[in-house]
């Protein structure tokens, strides 16, 4: 939280982490998984860890700039949580630790990866409602110009 803090004011933040995208393929989010965990995160205690994200109440289209930009911090947040825990686990794997950084490892992958892939997934489906919504007040503005 403290790195995404830092990061929050810089151009870099502002102009590419927001864009960022591991997995910009739905199938293969499938494959991994990636369906199941949000139906666990929508249907469990998770829901309530993040209150700016709710699933509890409905999202205005006027709202969803704000909100992509809460599923950003939020999904920079798992991400550096997860790069942050993978130096404990190579340490562990050099001291040969090979189980510990294993479960390390699994327990990283759901608590921080799946997150944040998940924030990735969720960003694009707004991306894609914003786009219509543009596109429909575009052509809204040419018929009423022509």
């Amino acid at each position: 939280m403290i790195i995404t803090a830092i990061l929050s004011g810089t151009s870099f933040y502002k102009n590419r982490l927001p864009y960022l995208n591991f997995i910009k393929n739905e199938k293969v989010n499938g494959l991994i998984g990636l369906t199941p965990f949000k139906w666990i995160i929508m249907h469990s205690f998770f829901k309530y860890f993040n209150p700016m994200l709710s699933v509890t109440k409905k999202i205005l289209a006027n709202e969803l700039g704000e909100y992509r930009l809460e599923m950003t911090k939020a999904e920079l947040n798992h991400l550096f949580a997860f790069l942050f825990m993978m130096i404990f686990i190579v340490i562990k794997l050099s001291q040969g630790l090979y189980l510990f950084a294993t479960v390390m490892l699994l327990v990283n992958i759901l608590m921080n990866l799946y997150p944040s892939l998940l924030q990735q997934q969720n960003k694009r489906r707004i991306d894609r409602y914003l786009h219509i919504r543009n596109q429909r007040s575009l052509q809204n503005l040419v018929g009423q110009a022509g």
